[in-house]
């Protein structure tokens, strides 16, 4: 459940771009914070693991306004996304409300890809979480690639990989291009939205 916090009437929301490593998490993110810096009133924090990052910031999101008379504080986390960080994203996803799962299109990745929403499944279960019933987006990341050539796995095949029992919406998206990238991000923070509401009644 959100934190809610009943003295500022404000619900803090946290959001967690999760995903094998150099798929485009920290690109999506500081897509974001570029494009919307006029509405983040906090600096994006970064903090550094060997050779990946943690980044995190609070996004107040537009088009909402209250909720039952509370205002909506997003946060905006990623975590790193390299084997050897689990209990670094173990940290990161604790109190999570929804998760953007950021997959690798890059041929190559395919096997990175499975085994980290495998990873995704388990890191929230030790939280009592399903993966199942928590707000989850998939977004095929790095989609442009096919125009340099790169063998991309095709969307049918991504679909089978990680969203064949999820059945949640995915989005083919390019990070370093911005395609897609506020789509993904508004529909996970409606999705979420939404589960709050319920859980606020």
């Amino acid at each position: 459940m959100a934190f809610v916090n009943p003295k500022k009437k404000e619900v803090q929301v946290k959001i967690v771009y999760y995903g094998p490593g150099r798929g485009g998490k920290t690109t999506n993110l500081e897509y974001i914070y570029k494009k919307f810096s006029a509405r983040i009133k906090t600096e994006m924090v970064t903090i550094k693991t060997h050779g990946d990052r943690t980044l995190f910031f609070d996004f107040l999101p537009f088009d909402i306004g209250k909720v039952n008379g509370y205002d909506i504080k997003v946060q905006l986390y990623t975590v790193p996304g390299q084997v050897k960080y689990n209990a670094t994203r173990r940290l990161v996803l604790r109190g999570v409300d929804g998760i953007v799962f950021v997959a690798d299109s890059m041929m190559v990745r395919r096997e990175k890809n499975i085994l980290s929403i495998k990873n995704l499944q388990a890191d929230l279960a030790n939280y009592k979480k399903s993966i199942f019933k928590i707000p989850i987006v998939l977004q095929f990341n790095k989609v442009d690639l096919a125009e340099q050539g790169i063998p991309l796995t095709p969307v049918e095949t991504l679909e089978k990989d990680l969203n064949s029992q999820l059945k949640t919406s995915a989005f083919k998206a390019s990070a370093l291009k911005g395609t897609n990238v506020v789509q993904t991000m508004k529909k996970i923070i409606s999705m979420t939205i939404s589960t709050i509401v319920k859980e606020l009644k």
